[in-house]
């Protein structure tokens, strides 16, 4: 950014735009009036202002899971990305607490329930809940957003006994100024705004002025003699309002306190000691509006590990929720308009819900499961997500490292599958999308079975990214401290495996079933060095291209029941089953299923043909998987794989080929010489196990 932009004069106008315009301008009431009916959503309730919220910033449909992703979420469009969320069970809570707030906006019931997200630590429900903190906040900033709460004016001239420091009052509750006309006028207003509103819910306001308000309409209006209009042009002032939650202004955070500490108070406001002296212990202008649910009022309430709160204090959100109302102590009752949201953890949850005594407080919650991420490439965007937002040293991640620290949280999180067809480690790569069209894995069903064994539901419980997260950062440290300038799966998995036992959060009866995983995560990780390897040292463009040629005529032959000609005779001979097979079973496809896959790579060249492509091998991932594998196998018995282990031949001009082949695929020079060393000592020990 230039210095030109730092200026007082040019950081001051960015401030002054990122305002509204009419922030701090006193309307009238009749002003109010008319801008409803020219946009009457400016009247939504606060689930209906949600609702909207999430829409305005945008959204995707996927057609494949049914489930919208919302950008606010998914892309983060204030934070540039910073703050996004992955993972297809996170965006489907996240779509689920959408259309809990959008039933909410039409009436159905969910406005009425306290929206309880629960999850295990670390499983993003405190950042979605802060998500949708800021955004509301942004959202009322603008013109789509807006909402206006009043205030009144002028009191001690007319009032006799008002404190003329009290001569203009704001809105305790920040109502809406609706709820200034009397319940059968503004019936008739609201049902003109819903004939003017294009909207998917109606507006509704029933609401009760707040104690201090209705004390001074009804002193107000006995002053002008029930002139109403009087009361509203020479004692009211509209103004704006946005949610502001350092203000604690249409939005508050609650926190539970010290169990023996608690008191209601916190939540429905308490007496204002300071003008008891002035109006007297029962005066309704002695109260102090500074309880949680009074802040929140035409906002959100978002309460903190909610079910860490006492039985008799969770009482106070029975009518909050259900009446919409709460009862101060020394003050009548008050409406209240807002989305109540509650999160928390696993084994308070479990605590309370077979607590008989709390069926009142469990039948008004909406509970909405946070699990923890499913899918390792997912899960390996919150690391790179993490990196990316700290400062994070002058250090390559090498390929693989994320991934399989992502595989080893899946592992622990989903449940065995029962099928004996499928194993654990074949789950995990099916929640990836890592299935073959030969492989008859039923990735629906799996997820249905998993609900079935799943003591609430699966991903509830396993390792959290923050103990992996915490353990890829001190793999990063130790890596600096060798003075390695990369970050690789061998240094990870070290530091998983290390400090296993010195998480809290891990069982110990847990900690051999974990171990069992680390190894079927190394195991393949084995496997993806020893490919990258392969790739490295047996790519041959030109000899893929050749062998690819002669599959595809001999697979064309063998549908035909045609006969190829022979490359070294010229003779006519039939399709060479033998070659055929050797291909096909780099890919572990079956004998009983070759006719199957033949037929998918010949459709697929076919189709291809029509529309004018070329045959090329390296368009079809499976297919090229296949012949690398097979010209590997051609190619490593002439390969010195101890040689590849040996440190003393690393300026081997072979062997600064292979680098710079690792290395075009993403490792670094001394990832490179690492996955060369161990991948060769893997092939090498399984080529004497072999003889």
């Amino acid at each position: 950014m230039s210095g030109d932009t730092n200026t007082l004069e040019a950081l001051s106008e960015e401030y002054r735009a990122s305002i509204p315009t009419d922030l701090r301008t006193a309307r009238t009431f009749q002003w109010y009036l008319d801008e409803l009916r020219e946009e009457p959503a400016i009247a939504r309730n606060a689930h209906q202002r949600v609702a909207d919220m999430f829409d305005f910033y945008g959204s995707d449909y996927d057609e494949e899971t049914g489930v919208v992703e919302y950008h606010l979420a998914s892309e983060d469009p204030l934070g540039e990305g910073e703050n996004t969320f992955y993972g297809r069970e996170i965006h489907e809570a996240i779509h689920e607490f959408v259309n809990k707030a959008k039933s909410g906006a039409r009436g159905l019931g969910p406005e009425r329930r306290i929206k309880l997200l629960l999850g295990p630590v670390g499983s993003g429900k405190s950042d979605f809940d802060r998500q949708v903190r800021r955004y509301f906040e942004d959202y009322t900033m603008r013109e789509d957003g807006r909402m206006y709460t009043f205030r009144w004016t002028n009191l001690a001239d007319v009032i006799a006994d008002q404190d003329p420091a009290d001569d203009v009052v704001r809105s305790p509750m920040n109502q809406d100024p609706l709820v200034l006309l009397p319940l059968d006028q503004r019936k008739r207003v609201v049902e003109e705004l819903n004939e003017r509103l294009d909207a998917p819910y109606t507006i509704q306001n029933e609401q009760s002025l707040d104690p201090a308000s209705e004390f001074y309409m009804d002193s107000l209006l006995g002053y002008y003699d029930d002139d109403l209009q009087q009361v509203l042009e020479n004692h009211v002032e509209v103004m704006r309002l946005t949610a502001d939650e350092n203000k604690r202004q249409a939005i508050e955070t609650f926190e539970p306190k010290d169990k023996k500490n608690q008191d209601e108070t916190e939540l429905t406001g308490d007496v204002n000691y300071s003008k008891i002296a002035v109006y007297g212990e029962s005066d309704p202008r002695a109260f102090d509006y500074s309880g949680a649910f009074c802040n929140a009022n035409r906002g959100i309430f978002s309460g903190e590990e909610l079910l860490k709160l006492q039985r008799e204090f969770l009482y106070d959100f029975l009518h909050a929720t259900q009446e919409m109302t709460i009862k101060p102590k020394s003050n009548p009752r008050m409406d209240i308009d807002q989305v109540i949201v509650g999160r928390t953890n696993m084994p308070e949850y479990k605590e309370k819900k077979g607590d008989e005594k709390m069926e009142a407080f469990n039948d008004r919650t909406k509970r909405i499961d946070f699990p923890y991420v499913l899918q390792y490439d997912e899960e390996a965007n919150i690391y790179r997500k993490m990196l990316a937002n700290a400062d994070v040293p002058d250090i390559h991640v090498e390929p693989h490292t994320l991934e399989m620290a992502g595989l080893f949280g899946v592992l622990t999180r989903i449940e065995e599958p029962d099928s004996g067809t499928v194993d654990l480690l074949q789950k995990a790569k099916a929640y990836n999308g890592e299935i073959d069209e030969a492989e008859d894995i039923d990735v629906k069903k799996l997820r249905e079975e998993a609900t079935d064994t799943a003591e609430i539901g699966e991903g509830m419980e396993g390792v959290s990214p923050r103990f992996i997260g915490d353990e890829i950062s001190e793999a990063i440290m130790d890596s600096m401290h060798r003075e390695r300038g990369f970050l690789s799966p061998l240094t990870t998995f070290n530091h998983l495996e290390g400090n296993l036992e010195n998480h809290g959060s891990i069982a110990e009866d847990l900690f051999d079933t974990y171990y069992r995983y680390l190894e079927l995560v190394r195991e393949e990780y084995r496997e993806r060095a020893i490919e990258d390897v392969r790739h490295a040292l047996a790519y041959d463009l030109d000899e893929i291209q050749r062998q690819g040629e002669k599959y595809m005529d001999h697979v064309m032959a063998y549908i035909d029941d045609d006969t190829v000609e022979d490359e070294l005779t010229g003779r006519e001979q039939g399709p060479d089953e033998t070659f055929l097979r050797s291909v096909e079973e780099k890919l572990d496809v079956p004998e009983d299923r070759k006719d199957d896959f033949r037929q998918e790579v010949s459709n697929w060249v076919s189709r291809r043909a029509r529309e004018g492509d070329t045959f090329n091998p390296q368009d079809n991932d499976r297919l090229r998987r296949a012949l690398e594998r097979k010209l590997w196998e051609d190619k490593k018995h002439n390969i010195n794989f101890s040689a590849l282990v040996s440190s003393g031949e690393m300026d081997d001009e072979e062997r600064s080929a292979w680098i710079d082949a690792l290395i075009e695929q993403g490792y670094t020079r001394g990832g490179a010489k690492e996955v060369l060393e161990f991948a060769g000592a893997e092939v090498a020990k399984t080529e004497l196990e072999d003889e």
